[in-house]
């Protein structure tokens, strides 16, 4: 699931479903009251909360109308997959938040120059230990942190 301040950073997390509860659960955690909140017509993001406005864009009728569009969310999943199937090949589902949480990492610094995405993820990792066994995990679940993900 990702979530996109016009003209700001993107924010990105594995969900377990595209469940109305799930899926509004995220963007009450994440976007703030009387926002105006832009989505594609899907059964999840129908009956908002009253708390947002709630814009939504058919693409089978068309990609904008004004300011109601979700094209630099599209283009940031274009990004991800092609990342995905072109470079990174094979992501096995317990693994799939490090590729999401990269890409956005890219994406939110992208104004930046190599040096500074550089000093931004050395500084990240100061004091930081991943083991191997944290990072393949047991029975299929990584133990990182609060990220781990159960695989399909």
């Amino acid at each position: 699931m990702g979530l996109l301040e016009r003209r700001g950073e993107v924010r990105t997390k594995v969900i377990p479903d595209t469940k109305k509860g799930t899926v509004q659960a995220e963007v009450r955690e994440n976007v703030e009251p009387g926002s105006e909140v832009s989505t594609e017509a899907l059964a999840s993001c129908e009956g908002r909360d009253p708390e947002y406005v709630h814009q939504v864009i058919n693409h089978a009728e068309c990609y904008a109308k004004g300011r109601i569009y979700t094209n630099c969310m599209e283009n940031f999943w274009s990004v991800l997959k092609r990342g995905i199937k072109g470079t990174y090949v094979s992501v096995e589902p317990f693994h799939l938040f490090r590729y999401v949480d990269e890409q956005a990492f890219r994406f939110n610094s992208r104004k930046d120059n190599d040096a500074g995405r550089f000093v931004a993820v050395a500084v990240s990792v100061v004091g930081r230990r991943l083991t191997y066994r944290g990072l393949i995990g047991e029975n299929g679940v990584c133990h990182l942190a609060d990220k781990a993900v159960a695989s399909a």
